[in-house]
């Protein structure tokens, strides 16, 4: 995945073309997280891996520095002054609650679960669709995958 000052040059660079006059227009790139272990050396690393967790369509496990585990989906992050001012709300997954953790708290995250958004751009769904076509297939509907 691009860095943020990558992605701003790339930005800045199409910033003075005419969209209608390029075939596409600069979007996100996606990397694969799934499995991912970032390593949380600086507090740097661990704001940018904590954005990836909230963009991330999947479970995470958080290991705090206590030695306790959370595994829940990241829905919200709030940004302070310092990790311990800083914090991540996650949802665990078999309770119905909401925890927040302070930044400062943790001290592994790793991306255990799968990633239910992988694979599911537009064009995916177009590629499916030909290839439905394309075998002869009529009245062509692509469904959802069911959630696990």
């Amino acid at each position: 995945m691009a860095t943020e000052t990558q992605e701003s040059a790339k930005l800045a660079q199409l910033a003075h073309e005419n969209p209608d006059e390029i075939e596409v227009a600069a979007g996100r790139e996606r990397e694969q997280l799934e499995g991912w272990i970032p390593e949380l050396a600086s507090d740097a690393e661990i704001h940018e891996a904590l954005e990836k967790a909230f963009d991330y369509r999947g479970d995470i496990t958080i290991t705090k520095k206590d030695g306790s585990q959370v595994v829940g989906y990241l829905f919200d992050r709030r940004r302070g002054e310092s990790l311990a001012d800083s914090f991540v709300r996650l949802i665990p997954t078999n309770e119905k609650i909401r925890v927040s953790i302070a930044y400062a708290e943790i001290a592994a995250i790793a991306f255990s679960g799968r990633d239910t958004a992988a694979g599911k751009t537009f064009e995916a769904w177009v590629k499916k669709y030909w290839e439905k076509k394309a075998a002869g297939e009529r009245n062509i509907q692509i469904e959802p995958e069911k959630l696990d």
